[in-house]
This record gives structure tokens, C-alpha cells and sequence, in this order.
């Protein structure tokens, strides 16, 4: 008697699970969360007779294609053949717009993702492939049920830039490493890289003109270990993966501060005055108009410490804007996006005119180059040409200057969006003088209450910056980026009304498993369910 019954309780139990409803789309895990989402009714099943059917043109489009089929070919283990012909899953081109904004239709019969853009079909991927159980991100094939919800989705961003930054000078990080920070970046619908590549530290370009850069200021980074440098053709290749995935490179070359490496590589940079004749006690250093080069210059040494703000250009030196106009050329012919990252941070020993005089004088060469100047916010304090963007990081009162004159403000304030403070005080890795910032931290806010006088008009977008004073490789990266960045990404992508600490923090307990599966060693917050 016993055993009938528990034979027919296990009975029942296998037919539960056999019934076990499809979640409702609603309840699937997108990061970003959609801004509209209608929930339907069944759900889309992948098979080895699905295919992927293109409608538009576009040079790009079949690439889009292969690209989300290639996703799915690896787990799955399915054909999935991209044709103009035919095709269960259908990528709708409807335009040549540079849009963004995507719809995703699912039934149970098939899958529609309609945008505009390329981007914008990018971004529909994107959301699709986050709705296929967990294993879609494992390596080989795996035996499950390539089940989707069906509803429909309509999207668009909230801020057209929505970036991350990688200080690649304080530690090199490898060509492959800055492939998968990429990879994870476009998953979450990021669309700027903002590659630090020049500080104290360590020259990670190479320039052509000026070899010594790489030779001697890339020999090493903090802790005195080795260094190593992008030749052009290896910066050519991220700058091309990158584009691939919708993602624009942001070159940045750190000055007239954080420039050691290169007073360390030429010793002709470091400044000083030196009159043909005379006696220095009688002249007044404000009354030159240039400063001449030293007779017997002398090059620093190599730094591999982490203090800042002691180095410095001379902005009264000729050869200084002469430097500076051969690498702004040469990174620029290298970089087909539109902006040119010129630091312009803690450069505390540079005298107050000396600092405003380099930054407008730069500006003119980065714009002569046909790029759009961004810099830290200090460089507000001089002025700054139309359309050139100032990056909120510690002061207000900055940010509050470039709006004043008419320009907008990249928000990435270090008390939210810097990656590399510290979780809690136990955090092994990471800093905390700008403040502690757990997950529900890096959540909770919002960009255009953030800074008093700032609203939504004056922000050009949100970007997470990721300095690697105590970060050396990829394994460090994914502890700090993983779970901040996709919260962030949310900030960034998704309206203030639609977002939400609860739903997040059970979204990202599934692209914890997601993670998992593909070797990120992320941090688990307690703040989460995991």
C-alpha cells in the first residue's frame, strides 16, 4: 500500500514538472530591462530546422545574422542557416538609420527583431539571446530545451552614450582580455570602450614618431612588473572588434598630468627654462611666452608606484604641443569614432593659467584632427569649444561650468560608477577613497538628479570607469566589473520609471548563472539571491 502511494506521488510529481509553465517574458531576465513589455502567450521552441532570415540591406546585415547564429550554433549544436530565403527567426532591416531602438515579436511559431538601425538589431539580439535558458552560454553543446517566452518587446536607450573605461596604463591588459571585456560590454548594450592608455605607469600605444614611448614607457607598470604596449595594427584590431559589436573606441592620452611615462621617454619633454643668457633669478616665469628647451634635459625616472599628481607637461614649451599634435594624429587616423579623450585630471603641480592655456590649446589640435574633445571635468575650468564634452567625476562645480557654457557632461561620478572601490571593507581587491559601492549602490541612482543643476539635457551619458592600480588581469577585471557593470548598463539604458532594485537584483541572480557557465569569478553580493 505504501509503495502505490509513493508510486503515484512521484507520478504526479513527474507530471508537474512536465507541465512546468513557460515564465512569462515579463519575468525573464533582460539587463538592461526593456522599457515596454507585453507578455504573450506559449512559447518560441529552437530546433535543428530553425533558421535565420534576413529582410533589408545593408552591408552589415549578414554579418548580424552570422553573428547571432554563431551564438546559438555552439550551444545548441544546430545548423541554423542565414539567408534572404527563409527562416523561422527574421531580422528586419527598415532603414539606414544610425538608430538604436529595436522591437522583438515572439510566438510560437517564430521570432521577429525589427529596427532601423544595425545597432538597433544588434540591441534586439542582444535581449533575444538573454532569453534562452542559462546554458546558452556554455561552452560545447548541451542537451536542453531552446525554449523562449513569447510577448513582444519595444525599446530604445535613455542616453546615446553608455560606456565603460579600461585604464589599460596602470596594468597592460592583454589584446585577448580587452576582446572578452568587449564581448561582456556588448552583451549589455554598452556602446563606448574608453580605453586608458597613457599615464605615471606605463605608454600603451605605440607612436610611430616617437618610439621611445612604447620602447622605454611601456617597459613596465605598477609594482615594477613587466609592462607591454598595443603595436597600431593590434589597436586596429580592438578598434574593429569593438565596431563589430556596436562598441566606438575612445581613445585617451592622459595630459599635461599623469605624463611621466613620457617625461621618462624623452628627456626634451620635461620642462624647464633655459635662457641662451641670463640669470633665471631674474626673470619672471609668467612673462615668457614659451619656455626653450633645457641644454643638458634630463629624462624622470620610471615610475611604477600609485600616487598622483606630481608629474606634469610644460604648456610654455613649444615641443610640448609639437608631441601632442603627432600623437592626436596618429591615434586619430587609427580611431574612426568621434571623440579623442585628453585627461586633463589631477594635474595639481601645473599652475592654474599653465593648465588652462595646454587645454586650449589641445582642444584646437584635437579638433584639427576632425575629433571631438572629452576630458575630465577640470578641464571645464577653461574654456571649452562647442561640443566638447566634460567627464563628471568629483566635482559639481565643474560639471556646473561646462553646462554654463553650453557643453554636456559624460556622467561617471567615482561615488557610483567607478568599478574599482572596493564592494565593502573586504573586498581583496580595489580602493574606497572615493567610497564603498555595493551593487544596490552602483543600482540606486539616477544620472540626471545626480548633481545639482545637471538634468537630462545636459548629460551626454553614463560611463563606468574601471582603474587597475590593484587590477592585473582578466581574472581581477570580472570580480570588479560583475555585477556593477550591468547595473549600470541599466542605469544608462533603461528610464528611471522602469527600474527597479527587486526586479534587478533577481535578474541578475540569472545572469549569475550565465556567468558561471563562461568562468567569470564575479563577486556574489549579499545584497543578492544567487
Amino acid at each position: 500500500m505504501k509503495k502505490s502511494i509513493l508510486g503515484l506521488a512521484l507520478g504526479f510529481s513527474f507530471l508537474l514538472v512536465g507541465c512546468k509553465k513557460t515564465p512569462q517574458l515579463s519575468e525573464a531576465g533582460i539587463i538592461p530591462i526593456p522599457q515596454e513589455i507585453t507578455n504573450g502567450s506559449g512559447a518560441f521552441e529552437l530546433t535543428s530546422a530553425s533558421g535565420i532570415m534576413l529582410v533589408g540591406k545593408s552591408e552589415n546585415l549578414t554579418r548580424i545574422g552570422e553573428f547571432l547564429a554563431e551564438s546559438l550554433r555552439k550551444p545548441t549544436g544546430f545548423d541554423l542557416p542565414v539567408s534572404f530565403d527563409s527562416g523561422e527567426i527574421v531580422l528586419e532591416l527598415t532603414g539606414s538609420e544610425s538608430s538604436e531602438a529595436y522591437e522583438l515579436e515572439i510566438t510560437e511559431t517564430g521570432v521577429k527583431i525589427t529596427s532601423s538601425g544595425e545597432a538597433g538589431l544588434f540591441y534586439g539580439i542582444q535581449s533575444f539571446l538573454q532569453l534562452f535558458p542559462a546554458e546558452v552560454t556554455k561552452a560545447g553543446v548541451q542537451s536542453v530545451s531552446w525554449k523562449v517566452p513569447a510577448g513582444k518587446i519595444k525599446d530604445q536607450p535613455t542616453f546615446a552614450y553608455r560606456g565603460s573605461m579600461l585604464d589599460v596604463a596602470r596594468h597592460f591588459i592583454s589584446v585577448e582580455d580587452v576582446k572578452f571585456f568587449i564581448d561582456q560590454m556588448a552583451t549589455y548594450k554598452l556602446n563606448y570602450l574608453h580605453l586608458h592608455l597613457t599615464d605615471d605607469q606605463g605608454w600603451r600605444i605605440e607612436i610611430k614618431s616617437w618610439p621611445k614611448l612604447t620602447e622605454i614607457g611601456g617597459s613596465t607598470e605598477v609594482g615594477g612588473t613587466e609592462g607591454g604596449f598595443y603595436t597600431q595594427e593590434e589597436y586596429k584590431e580592438l578598434v574593429a572588434y569593438a565596431a563589430e559589436r556596436f562598441i566606438t573606441v575612445v581613445p585617451e592620452v592622459d595630459i599635461p598630468g599623469h605624463t611621466n611615462s613620457a617625461l621618462a621617454s624623452y628627456a626634451e619633454l620635461n620642462p624647464g627654462v633655459n635662457l641662451p643668457d641670463g640669470d633665471l633669478t631674474t626673470v619672471n616665469k609668467q612673462d615668457l611666452d614659451y619656455e626653450m628647451p633645457m641644454k643638458n634635459p634630463q629624462a624622470s625616472e620610471l615610475y611604477t608606484g600609485t600616487e598622483v599628481g606630481w608629474s606634469t607637461f610644460s604648456s610654455r614649451l613649444e615641443l610640448t604641443y609639437a608631441f601632442v599634435d603627432s600623437v592626436v594624429r596618429e591615434i586619430s587616423e587609427l580611431t574612426p569614432g568621434p571623440y579623442f579623450h585628453i585627461g586633463g585630471d589631477e594635474s595639481h603641480v601645473t599652475e592654474k593659467d599653465d593648465y588652462v592655456y595646454f587645454v586650449e590649446r589641445v582642444q584646437d589640435i584635437v579638433s584639427k584632427y576632425g575629433k571631438t574633445s572629452i576630458g575630465w571635468d577640470e578641464i571645464a575650468t577653461a574654456k571649452l569649444l562647442p561640443g566638447n564634452v566634460a567627464q563628471f567625476w568629483a566635482k559639481e562645480d565643474n560639471a556646473k561650468l561646462a553646462k554654463d557654457q553650453g557643453n554636456l557632461v559624460l556622467m561617471s561620478p567615482a561615488t557610483k560608477a567607478y568599478l574599482d572601490m572596493q564592494y565593502d571593507s573586504t573586498t581583496r581587491l580595489g580602493l574606497h577613497w572615493a567610497a564603498y559601492i555595493e551593487l544596490d549602490s552602483a543600482y540606486l541612482w539616477e544620472p540626471s538628479e545626480f548633481a545639482d543643476g545637471i538634468a537630462a539635457e545636459n548629460i551626454l551619458g553614463v560611463e563606468a570607469p574601471l582603474w587597475t592600480e590593484t587590477i592585473t588581469n582578466r581574472e581581477d577585471i570580472n570580480y570588479m566589473v560583475f555585477p556593477r557593470l550591468p547595473a549600470l548598463a541599466e542605469v544608462s539604458w533603461t528610464a528611471k520609471s522602469n527600474r527597479n532594485w527587486e526586479s534587478f537584483s533577481k535578474r541578475v541572480a540569472i545572469h549569475g548563472k550565465r556567468w558561471d557557465n563562461q568562468g567569470i569569478g564575479f563577486y556574489r553580493s549579499p545584497k543578492v539571491n544567487w
